[in-house]
């Protein structure tokens, strides 16, 4: 009966999180239109219920995360959104594939594992300091998508998304590390700031799910 009830209790979550990201993804609130791509601040619940739930369902919600950008892509494209549909083409010399699946959907699963992972070791080594392990998770998780996702971009689109920019592909890699540098790590400060905010507020009103190991070790 208990297992019964943290079952449903963790659907509840997770539908929860979910409609939140389906709402985020359809308006402004999820994707800030930028001339040449879109802003985003759609990993935030994917950080948030990593922490409130694991790295395991962190992934899923990554996934969602992912896959509405793909659906963002294909619906309300920029020059570049070829790099994250394969259904949209700006030109036939600038076209998607198979490969944008990766740069839209691999980095974004990253974020809900990583941060997990990274929120359960700090608790650990802090002995539960949620001021800790919130933020801490928040800009890692935030950093693992600005640094995966451009990351990808350079290594499967790199010269595509350049001349599509109108960037010298030889100027890319500076192009993007400036993009990580003056964009990724001011998001990955806000996320750590909304996510100490916001995460103590959830930890407290839902609980942390209990691992598998965890039970264990308390029978």
């Amino acid at each position: 009966m208990k297992q019964s009830k943290m079952d449903v209790k963790l659907l509840a979550q997770m539908a929860l999180l979910t409609a939140l990201m389906l709402v985020m993804s359809f308006t402004p609130l999820g994707y800030i239109p930028l001339p040449f791509m879109n802003a985003t601040t759609m990993h935030i619940p994917v950080i948030l219920g990593a922490c409130l739930l694991g790295p395991k369902m962190g992934g899923v919600l990554g996934l969602v995360f992912g896959v509405t950008s793909v659906v963002k892509a294909t619906l309300t494209p920029k020059i570049t959104s070829f790099v994250f549909t394969p259904f949209y083409s700006f030109s036939p010399e600038f076209h998607g594939s198979w490969m944008s699946l990766i740069v839209a959907i691999v980095p974004r699963m990253l974020i809900g594992v990583v941060a997990g992972l990274v929120f359960e070791a700090l608790m650990r080594a802090t002995r539960g300091r949620q001021a800790i392990a919130l933020p801490v998770a928040g800009f890692i998780g935030s950093m693992v998508n600005t640094v995966g996702v451009m990351g990808l971009i350079y290594l499967l689109f790199g010269e595509q998304y350049a001349l599509a920019g109108g960037t010298d592909p030889k100027l890319l890699l500076g192009v993007i590390m400036g993009v990580v540098g003056m964009n990724g790590v001011p998001e990955a400060i806000i996320a750590a700031v909304l996510t100490l905010a916001v995460g103590k507020v959830l930890l407290a009103a839902f609980g942390r799910r209990t691992s598998a190991s965890q039970q264990q070790s308390a029978t």
